[in-house]
């Protein structure tokens, strides 16, 4: 861990950048504590504002290999964190008994040791073999259950797994713990004390324009400006869905793909699926609502 200990915050901040994500002090500060004091870090925000993101910039930084947790709805350990080879369990019985001819009912053969384990990625981050810990990703977590979260209290404030078959599997050296919520549902306070909290908001005008110049070089100067100005702008009206930091840039890429060079009503409605996900949202604004949100962004570039 040396080498993340000797980070400052700002190289800390200017390596973010090296790997094109923007992050301002506040976060590069999380971050810094995170590394420091080996805490988990909790990140949450509405869908798209980069909190992935983060975990995929840091494992590039540092060099470490990032494992991910895709959480969903029925997550279970089995998935989550172990399960036994029951197809080499079964071979070993059959070896045996070719063998023998028999088991020994007084001598069962042990079945449930390491050499059977299989991991999944909350283990596997724990009883790593890498000189260096990975960087551990537990995605979207408010779309696990809640025995699922309180399953994972152990593992944020040891680093441990318990397996009733083996006993406890500590870390030597604990893997960096990124978890993100898109706060579809609250995370239960006994998770958030065991984690540094920060919460990832849509960015400024400035630091979008920073994200889209960084992240889409072939924009041109002014296209990319227009573009973060029309998206700013639209985050104001009622959608349904908000457009995050990944639809601005999927939207700009588009744009220069079509040889555009400005913002263009036209170009607007027949590119609205790239900024809104959904039918209602797409009807709401195309047509007049994209026409009156362009003359505000042309009013404010003034």
């Amino acid at each position: 861990m040396a080498q993340v200990l000797e980070l400052s915050i700002e190289q800390l901040q200017a390596g973010l950048e090296d790997n094109l994500y923007v992050s301002d002090r506040s976060l590069s500060v999380a971050l810094f504590l995170c590394l420091r004091l080996h805490k988990p870090l909790f990140l949450e925000g509405e869908a798209g504002v980069g909190k992935t993101e983060v975990a995929k910039v840091l494992s590039n930084l540092l060099g470490r290999r990032l494992i991910r947790l895709q959480c969903y709805e029925g997550l279970d350990i089995s998935s989550a964190v172990y399960e036994w080879n029951y197809s080499h369990q079964m071979l070993e019985i059959r070896l045996l008994e070719a063998r023998k001819g028999s088991l020994d009912p007084g001598n069962p053969p042990d079945l449930f040791g390491r050499r059977f384990l299989l991991k999944r990625p909350l283990l596997d981050a724990i009883d790593h073999q890498e000189a260096q810990p990975p960087v551990l990703l537990i995605d979207e977590l408010d779309r696990a259950d809640e025995e699922f979260e309180a399953f994972l209290l152990e593992l944020l404030s040891e680093f441990q797994v318990s397996i009733p078959e083996i006993g406890t599997i500590r870390a030597k050296d604990p893997p960096i713990v990124v978890v993100t919520s898109n706060r579809t549902r609250e995370i239960h306070d006994a998770l958030k004390r065991r984690c540094l909290y920060h919460w990832i908001d849509y960015p400024g005008f400035e630091k979008e324009l920073s994200i889209v110049s960084l992240r889409c070089p072939d924009a041109a100067g002014e296209l990319a400006s227009q573009v973060v100005r029309f998206v700013q702008e639209l985050r104001k009206e009622d959608l349904f869905k908000i457009p995050g930091i990944a639809e601005t840039l999927d939207w700009v890429n588009a744009l220069v793909a079509l040889n555009q060079n400005s913002v263009t009503q036209e170009a607007t409605d027949d590119t609205l699926g790239l900024l809104l996900k959904y039918q209602d949202d797409v009807e709401l604004v195309r047509g007049d609502g994209a026409r009156k949100i362009l003359s505000r962004t042309a009013a404010s570039s003034n």
